[in-house]
């Protein structure tokens, strides 16, 4: 019995190796970090102090420890305790279903699943880096990404961002991670707490988005069109043959269809004279800049990007129309959706999805010429399964909307218990509490072949 334990635990060690892939993004990014409490709201953390464990038994619910720069290390303290300074702290989980609360001095708190990494800047600030497993990062990003109601929304996001991770798995390997938490990456402010967004991040598992040749292709977004995208080149450098302009009604009447802005006349000549020395004296360039329109989206005004323009005005969009009121003398720009315009409109999305249309055309819609990409080695059984549980799931607080929670009750904690079970070939008797005494072992075959890869390898 005991030979077969270890057999079956040895074979379990290298399976979860090779399904877990991990990429590192630095949270808070934005932020000045200067002390931070690490708290423990689901399963059991040890705490490493330059890989050596810093606390000898493993830390759960109730448990925190604050963490403070000091002099190009770490300090860490609890409950007025100081374990010492180092140069790097890890707070590693001990399963998947494991979430941290991290509690910044001066920004509003997060909770994050995976391990958290703090090390010290030369500034005297903390760094801070989640280690996670690739596709609940993924998530994560649908959640700050995207906003809906509806599977094929979050399965259309996923796959964007999936394509645009996996492209860009290097972006900030220099700097000790792979991507930052901001939109200078992908938005990423939080774990997913909605198990519909889980849903749609694994309906769209192993899918990416390639040109003709079978090749990532660059998948940029935006949150409204305004009706019409934007050609890559009229915004950025390069002219990409799956980033055309195309119409976009599905964009309109939502909620950053159309805005305004109001300046004066000398507000808006001015800028234009002195920012960019045009001759605003000149009445055929006075009268343009006042008469500006766009029935179709254009790059420039009387030469000028229209990228410049909305940068420096703080604009919504390049999407605008100028009217002039000569008796206020006041202009206003008239604008259409929001963002820079290029490739999927987030908010055209959601109007396609609430009509019906497939996901896969959704985003074949947006990237001309694209098509969809399934990973052949991504592991079919198990993927179904993963979603049946959170159907299941899904269903059941439906049904018990007036249940309240624990955090123990979490359901991201219930699926990947259930989930980390039945890949030990245990068998779970939901009706017990959650103790070792509720599992019985069943002893077969391994199968190989529920092994998880990314199309691309994550370093």
């Amino acid at each position: 019995m005991r030979l077969r334990l270890f057999i079956l635990c040895l074979f379990l060690c290298c399976l979860s190796t090779a399904m877990a892939e991990k990429v590192k993004v630095r949270i808070f990014s934005n932020n000045t970090i200067s002390s931070v409490t690490v708290s423990f709201d689901l399963g059991q953390y040890n705490v490493l102090a330059n890989d050596s464990l810093l606390v000898e038994s493993t830390l759960g619910e109730g448990a925190s420890l604050t963490v403070k720069p000091a002099g190009g290390k770490v300090s860490v303290t609890s409950d007025g305790y100081n374990y010492g300074s180092f140069d790097r702290v890890r707070f590693q989980a001990t399963d998947t279903a494991c979430i941290l609360c991290i509690n910044p001095s001066n920004v509003k708190q997060r909770t994050y699943e995976g391990d958290l990494i703090i090390t010290a800047t030369k500034q005297n600030t903390l760094l801070l880096i989640n280690e996670v497993e690739f596709e609940t990062y993924i998530a994560g990003v649908v959640q700050s990404e995207i906003y809906g109601n509806l599977t094929d929304i979050f399965r259309v996001q996923a796959t964007i961002s999936r394509t645009w991770a996996l492209k860009n798995i290097n972006k900030h390997i220099k700097e000790g991670y792979n991507f930052c938490d901001h939109v200078h990456c992908q938005a990423y402010l939080n774990r997913c707490v909605r198990p519909d967004i889980m849903l749609g991040t694994m309906q769209s598992s192993g899918v990416t988005i390639v040109d003709a040749d079978g090749h990532l292709i660059e998948t940029p977004f935006h949150s409204n069109s305004g009706g019409e995208t934007a050609n890559s080149e009229d915004v950025w450098r390069n002219a990409l043959p799956y980033l055309r302009s195309v119409q976009d009604t599905f964009s309109f009447r939502m909620r950053q269809s159309d805005w305004t802005k109001t300046m004066t006349k000398d507000q808006w000549l001015g800028y234009f004279a002195k920012k960019h020395k045009l001759n605003t004296s000149d009445s055929a360039i006075r009268d343009s800049l006042l008469s500006f329109s766009q029935a179709h989206r254009k790059a420039r005004i009387l030469g000028v990007p229209l990228t410049k323009v909305r940068l420096d005005l703080q604009l919504k969009s390049t999407f605008f129309s100028v009217s002039y009121d000569s008796v206020s003398g006041k202009v206003t720009l008239s604008g259409h959706g929001y963002g820079h315009g290029v490739g999927l409109s987030q908010e055209g999305t959601i109007r396609m999805a609430q009509l019906g249309i497939a996901y896969d055309s959704i985003i074949r819609h947006y990237y001309s010429g694209a098509r969809l990409n399934f990973n052949p080695d991504s592991p079919k059984n198990y993927v179904e399964n993963y979603i049946q549980q959170i159907e299941k799931i899904i269903e059941d607080d439906k049904q018990q909307k007036t249940q309240v929670k624990s955090k123990k009750d979490d359901w991201l904690g219930r699926l990947f218990r259930v989930r980390d079970r039945e890949e030990r070939e245990e068998v779970y008797d939901e009706s017990k509490q959650d103790n070792d005494s509720d599992w019985q072992f069943k002893f077969g075959e391994a199968d190989t072949t529920a092994t998880m890869k990314q199309a691309v390898p994550i370093r």
